[in-house]
């Protein structure tokens, strides 16, 4: 694409948003809709000296950094999704701006071609056709004339005809922009606030564990193995696994090994890698790698994938987990999951049933 032309189009992204600036306020980011209302966040403990917490409160301590760093996922999610949503509507803006562009090169053309016709058919006026007629000494040749200009008059209405409609388009077209434009300063403010509840969340969490001492992290930390393991046994002991036998597909193999080769990179929220992630941007990454895109979020690859039966997911499947689908994770085979657990932590092995399954999805079906 040539300078002129880049310069049209920034310009014409510029008129698009000046559309709207007067409606609506700039801001900086924003979160989809719907959003899971997150779980309600703890005041935060006060500045200074704090007292660590009774040992015997250790398991309440537990549960309540399980709830401040799932309701950080939820808000996790709520941000991923809007900025899937942002850069979607501002492709679709620059798109728009590209048709403005060409309906004004468009139009300045036909503007030119009618006024060309227009001078034509002035300069061959004058005396009415009869009088032009009774003149010539070819009068053939006069006929041969007036059809030209009879030509030329339907040309010209022709050429104004499709001016019209040019116009109309362009008309169209800046609306649609200037609708685009209110969406995205929307998703934008929706991410802000999702961005602030999840820096709240691990806030939260980590004021609430620097008040522990070394062997009460310890302490905490034995709690939370064997309440994974807890989970994973009642689940195995189900007999579940013995009825799982699905073998990987050929891209679900492809996906394992890339998830697989994640594992000891942080957590980090938003990440999509390749020194990071969260947990929808390892599972979205690994099937991109695989070469099939799915959706960004948790929630919406919940809501968009596939649904197979626990007893029929085969590795490479997503695993799904909470009621608002607030966490995912890949199954790797054998009753094990790789994902991406919370902040603080690494992309690791674990037992598929160490949380809440919701469901089970197929991004390959």
């Amino acid at each position: 694409m040539g300078t002129g032309k880049r310069t049209l189009i920034a310009a014409a992204v510029t008129v698009v948003c000046a559309l709207t600036v007067l409606a609506v306020p700039c801001t900086a980011f924003a979160a989809p809709s719907p959003t899971p209302t997150p779980a309600t966040t703890p005041p935060a403990a006060a500045t200074g000296t704090v007292t660590p917490p009774p040992d015997k409160d250790l398991e309440a301590v537990r549960e309540q950094l399980d709830r401040l760093y799932h309701a950080a996922s939820v808000a996790t999610d709520a941000y991923n999704a809007a900025e899937e949503k942002s850069q979607q509507q501002s492709a679709e803006i620059v798109q728009l701006a590209r048709k403005i562009v060409d309906g004004q090169e468009r139009l300045d053309d036909l503007k030119d071609r009618a006024g060309a016709a227009a001078r034509a058919q002035y300069r061959g006026g004058g005396l009415p056709d009869e009088a032009r007629l009774m003149l010539s000494d070819n009068p053939q040749q006069f006929l041969d004339g007036a059809g030209r200009v009879i030509q030329g008059e339907r040309a010209t209405k022709g050429l104004l005809g499709e001016m019209t409609r040019t116009q109309q388009d362009l008309k169209q077209y800046a609306a649609d922009a200037s609708a685009q434009w209110r969406k995205l300063e929307a998703n934008r403010r929706a991410k802000a606030a999702a961005q602030k509840d999840i820096e709240r969340q691990i806030k939260a969490a980590k004021t609430l564990e620097s008040r522990l001492e070394k062997r009460q992290k310890e302490r905490l930390a034995k709690l939370e193995e064997e309440a994974a393991l807890r989970a994973q046994t009642a689940w195995l002991d189900s007999g579940i696994l013995d009825e799982i036998d699905g073998k990987a597909s050929a891209q679900g193999k492809k996906a394992v090994a890339f998830a697989t080769a994640q594992i000891g990179k942080p957590y980090v929220w938003g990440a999509e890698g390749p020194d990071s992630y969260d947990c929808s941007g390892l599972t979205s990454q690994a099937w991109a790698n695989a070469g099939h895109g799915i959706p960004r979020t948790s929630q919406e690859q919940w809501k968009q994938l596939e649904h197979v039966d626990i007893k029929d997911m085969r590795p490479g499947d997503l695993i799904i987990y909470f009621g608002d689908a607030s966490h995912v994770a890949m199954y790797v085979g054998d009753g094990a999951i790789i994902h991406a657990p919370r902040p603080g932590r690494t992309v690791t092995l674990a037992g598929a049933g160490t949380m809440p399954i919701l469901g089970v999805v197929r991004p390959d079906a």
